[in-house]
């Protein structure tokens, strides 16, 4: 069953986001906490959201998403940040029952897309895509700043007039 993330779901779904690091080789960048992520999700002005995938009563899987916004088509649409089944629940059709939930939240909200990145190593999740009809943006790479060089950036700044009178 696909359901929307409940309060109780952030300590499952939270080491799922762990198990998920460490497939991708990255688990000593989590620096993210359960109470982080229960406020994201579920605090005063969440914007982040969350759907899982419920085995008799288990978290089995989850799709970690916020709004985008494309400026060509002046629509939001949905961006995927993570999307993980556990292992041995693999093959029952979760992943891609999230991702047809995400798609229908597009298709009903009027959203103009849904995307995600892959790493390029993950070669059953690049198969898995490619069998969806998703299409690989393969003219576009993906840029991010983080820690010393985000706040060299954010101290160079120019200060800003306030508002306009």
């Amino acid at each position: 069953m696909i359901r929307p993330a409940r309060p109780g779901d952030v300590p499952a779904i939270y080491q799922l986001i762990r198990d998920l690091a460490a497939y991708e080789r990255s688990l000593p960048g989590v620096s993210g906490t359960q109470q982080d992520l229960a406020i994201a999700l579920f605090g005063p002005e969440p914007a982040v959201f969350a759907h899982v995938a419920d085995h008799d009563g288990r978290i089995a899987g989850f799709a970690l998403w916020y709004l985008s916004y494309s400026t060509w088509q002046g629509r939001h649409g949905i961006y995927l940040e993570d999307l993980y089944v556990e292992p041995d629940q693999r093959r029952r059709g979760y992943g891609r029952a999230l991702l047809a939930e995400l798609a229908a939240l597009c298709v009903e909200r009027g959203y103009g897309r849904l995307e995600w990145s892959v790493l390029d190593w993950n070669a059953p999740a690049l198969g898995f895509y490619a069998a969806l009809g998703a299409a690989a943006m393969d003219e576009w790479t993906v840029h991010r700043l983080t820690e010393q060089p985000l706040r060299a950036l954010a101290a160079g700044r120019r200060p800003h007039a306030g508002p306009a009178s």
